[in-house]
């Protein structure tokens, strides 16, 4: 069936209750994952106090977790059909809910940092496997629905994690930071348990330890190296660039390997697909835009503005309300136009919504800042989940092993570069300003930090008109596909077709 009016008339089905069950445990295993990306920075002066560490030392405690989440992805997919992506799941959650428990009981730098690689390799095979188990049951027609439900945690994580630190800090001790997962990964085990379908392990082949060595070795090495960039306080300083150029040479050997032998660890001929490619390409510029931008704010309120950890975070709350009310028209948006038009849309918005904090000083209104940041939400909350919606869309079941860790190792290193870039950015700024003030004999003043805040902005603003240029291109592959008849689209008139063909593999 190849009818465009026909397939566009048809509504989406009625999603199963046991698409939504599944949804559920993946959710609950991306919370506890994402949020504790963002938790523990608040708590970093407390833990090197507590501990007797320097500052550089405890960093490691953020680090390591990082590095181990970018280790482990790319061995999810075939670990998945090896033993069967339930049992990896259960085994993810066990190893990220034990390695919390450990945290919290830790007594040395050693011991914490340790006990967070733990936990990273568990919250860095939850996100991807959740997801291939979820995509699954979705079928593509319903894909943009139950990605927008999943989409929340990875949205809302980073703008609650600071608050959710802060009131544990203040009211319990930094050991409930990571004590707090206990009660959420039991609950999400009991209900894997209960919800996940049961699977079989697959014939994976042998593992690709020769590709796994050199993706894994190389993703660690651009991590750690954006990593350092904040400390070194420049993009071109050794400790950042050595790493980084050693990293990107690891991942060109493992990509010219894997389009050389019959099976690679990760399958990167996908991008052979143009829809996938333009996807995949979005997916890692608007985590380069969107989460390298999320450091900005709370620094601006601490900095400028004087509040503390749970005022910052409450302050914070406007753009994750944002952002859950474009979830949800998210989903219908990509039913209609496709993922391609919708994360347009969304993108355009998020730099109009950026434009107002360019202009930002050191009094600006709480309420002008809250608007601004409802509509800068909305706009994230519009464009990132779509652009992984029509990746996953135009792939074949037994492809989306696949995909899965590749679109997150995108998007994690997406929010890593353009972390590091706005952070050394802003740093650069701040240190103009305090060398300017201490020129003219006085402490910088409230404005002046705020200005170094709205140059940096600046660069947030290009950055994020620069990834609007892939959901362009990628709207223009989901219109030529679907004016051509191609099931190359996750767009409504395409869909009808491309299940047809699913069946038929």
């Amino acid at each position: 069936m190849n009818s465009s009016s026909s397939s566009e008339t048809l509504p989406a089905p009625r999603i199963e209750p046991h698409v939504w069950r599944i949804a559920i445990v993946v959710i609950l295993g991306a919370i506890m994952s994402v949020l504790d990306t963002t938790i523990v920075n608040v708590a970093l002066d407390d833990l090197s106090k507590d501990l007797h560490s320097s500052l550089d030392s405890i960093q490691w405690v953020v680090t390591g977790y990082m590095l181990a989440l970018a280790a482990v992805i790319p061995v999810t997919g075939w670990a998945a059909r090896r033993f069967g992506s339930r049992r990896l799941y259960l085994i993810a959650l066990v190893a990220f809910t034990v390695g919390s428990a450990l945290c919290g009981l830790a007594n040395s730098t050693g011991e914490l940092v340790a006990f967070r690689v733990m936990q990273g390799i568990g919250g860095g095979m939850l996100m991807p496997i959740g997801q291939m188990v979820l995509v699954k049951a979705a079928g593509p027609r319903n894909l943009p629905r139950v990605m927008a439900a999943i989409g929340v945690p990875i949205i809302l994580a980073p703008v609650f994690g600071p608050t959710l630190g802060g009131l544990l800090l203040e009211h319990a001790g930094w050991q409930w930071i990571f004590l707090v997962n206990l009660p959420v990964g039991v609950i999400a085990l009991v209900t894997a348990l209960r919800l996940l379908p049961k699977d079989q392990p697959e014939d994976a082949g042998s593992l690709d330890f020769i590709g796994l060595v050199l993706v894994a070795a190389g993703l660690v090495g651009v991590t750690y190296g954006l990593a350092e960039s904040g400390s070194a306080g420049s993009l071109v300083a050794g400790k950042v660039l050595v790493p980084v150029v050693v990293g990107l040479v690891l991942i060109a050997a493992f990509v010219l390997r894997a389009l050389r032998i019959p099976a690679p660890l990760l399958d990167v001929r996908l991008y052979k697909n143009r829809a996938f490619a333009a996807a995949s390409v979005t997916t890692f510029c608007l985590g380069a835009a969107l989460f390298g931008a999320m450091i900005l704010m709370p620094l601006y309120f601490q900095q400028v503005r004087g509040e503390d950890a749970v005022t910052t975070g409450l302050l914070l709350m406007p753009q994750g309300v944002g952002a859950a009310f474009a979830m949800r028209m998210s989903a219908s948006a990509t039913e209609r136009w496709g993922g391609g038009v919708t994360a347009l849309i969304g993108g355009a918005i998020t730099v109009v919504a950026t434009i107002p904090f360019v202009l930002i000083g050191g009094g600006t209104s709480y309420w002008l800042i809250g608007v601004a940041m409802v509509f800068r939400g909305f706009g994230i909350g519009m464009s990132m989940m779509p652009a992984m919606t029509a990746a996953f869309a135009v792939l074949r079941p037994d492809q989306v092993n696949h995909a899965t860790p590749q679109l997150n190792v995108l998007q994690r290193v997406g929010g890593s570069v353009g972390t590091a870039i706005l952070s050394v950015v802003l740093t650069n700024h701040l240190t103009d300003a305090a060398g300017a003030a201490r020129a003219a004999g006085h402490a910088p003043t409230a404005d002046s930090l705020a200005s170094a805040f709205g140059s940096t902005y600046w660069w947030v603003l290009g950055v994020t008109a620069f990834a609007l240029v892939p959901t362009l291109l990628l709207s223009l592959v989901e219109r030529s596909a679907r004016n051509a008849g191609v099931a190359e689209t996750p767009a409504p008139a395409a869909i009808e077709d491309l299940e047809l063909a699913l069946e038929a593999v």
